[in-house]
């Protein structure tokens, strides 16, 4: 097995600039060529970075292409990871990977048939403060996790994005476009979910852009943009989940842990860095010292930026053979628990998981600067 992995990339959007500049930093993946149903986004990029400009076809047809990571919007996300699988190459996608737990299920028919992987973003639970978090779960220094708290909230993107027509469409909304970094953190920390329960509203039928050539263009809302749920995990622990694109301000932090001897404090689950506190039985909250863990320290002015490195870990998996972290099986339980919030806020019922996983395997400094070039 080569050391290095050839990675293509269809859809050249913005997130792509993302994966083609970070690449470099992993031992186990190289960046080689893209494509696009656009030719000048494709052109663009490959100019931009040293790639190859190629059709889909081709790319998909490319014998120097191992991995090819899936950066279309959400909607298209099955139909084109079932390309590449049936084009004989490992996928990689953005999140959510797919929309419904059937589309998962066939492609990991497709996969087990073919001896390939499907990974998927996000990765950002293998940054170094969801990491310790995760350690100071595992060494019990919270005791048994109980309950917690999580909120992501803001008024939309629709004031700074030209285009956010799909942000307010089915397969979009606050729960499928920000709930997996929340999601995903949860089940590294506690494990998988049980079943979920949820209330769902929308703030109004239509947004206004506030950008770009469509300034003022009012377009409509047909997916629920306030999303209010309670998770309860196999093991016991509940967690309340605020997803809103209804709200000017708050003061909820991101995510919090109760544990039976003491709370922790978790930064962001939608960045790789920040500062985890931690109160014991005395409630006094205190910062908890980073540990020295390469997916903590910043390389953008103050912020870690080290996604890229969930295909770094699934193309080390693949020439090591072992398991990888950011697993079909992790991802479709997290689209199975979005997809139980958004259904239980339709019916005002509970809904049960219908899929489970395995925590994924913790990445502890050791274990993350082998992942380094």
């Amino acid at each position: 097995m080569a050391e290095k992995l050839g990675v293509g990339i269809i859809g050249c959007g913005n997130i792509s600039t993302t994966y083609m500049r970070l690449a470099p930093l992993y031992k186990s993946i190289e960046m080689r060529a893209c494509a696009d149903l656009n030719p000048e986004a494709s052109a663009a990029r490959a100019a931009e970075f040293g790639l190859r400009d190629l059709t889909i076809d081709e790319l998909l047809a490319a014998d120097d292409i191992d991995i090819i990571v899936n950066l279309t919007i959400p909607a298209a996300h099955f139909e084109v990871s079932k390309k590449i699988l049936e084009a004989g190459k490992h996928s990689y996608s953005e999140k959510p990977f797919v929309l419904s737990v059937d589309e998962g299920m066939k492609l990991a028919e497709i996969a087990k048939a073919h001896n390939l992987y499907v990974g998927s973003a996000p990765d950002t639970f293998m940054g170094g403060a969801h990491q310790l978090a995760r350690h100071l779960v595992d060494e019990g220094e919270i005791g048994k996790v109980i309950a917690g708290s999580c909120h992501v909230m803001s008024h939309g993107m629709e004031d700074w994005h030209p285009n956010p027509d799909f942000f307010f469409q089915p397969g979009g909304g606050p729960v499928l476009d920000l709930a997996p970094y929340y999601v995903t953190n949860l089940v590294n920390m506690i494990g998988p979910v049980k079943r979920v329960a949820a209330l769902a509203t929308k703030g109004s039928e239509t947004r206004t852009i506030g950008n770009g050539a469509r300034n003022g263009e009012q377009i409509p809302v047909d997916t629920p943009t306030n999303i209010h749920a309670l998770l309860e995990f196999e093991n016991g622990a509940t967690i309340t989940m605020s997803n809103s694109w209804d709200v000017w301000a708050h003061r909820h932090a991101n995510m919090e842990i109760y544990g039976a001897e003491g709370s922790l404090f978790v930064p962001d689950p939608n960045f790789f860095g920040g500062e985890v506190e931690m109160a014991k039985s005395d409630g006094d909250i205190k910062p908890v010292p980073m540990w020295e863990h390469p997916f903590a320290k910043p390389n953008e002015d103050e912020n870690a930026n080290y996604r890229t490195v969930g295909l770094a870990d699934m193309a080390d998996a693949i020439i090591n053979g072992r398991d990888y972290r950011c697993s079909l099986d992790l991802a479709l339980h997290v689209v199975d628990v979005m997809l139980g919030v958004l259904r239980s806020g339709e019916t005002g019922q509970f809904v049960a998981m219908t899929t489970t996983c395995e925590r994924p395997e913790a990445l502890d400094p050791d274990a993350a600067k082998a992942l380094l070039a």
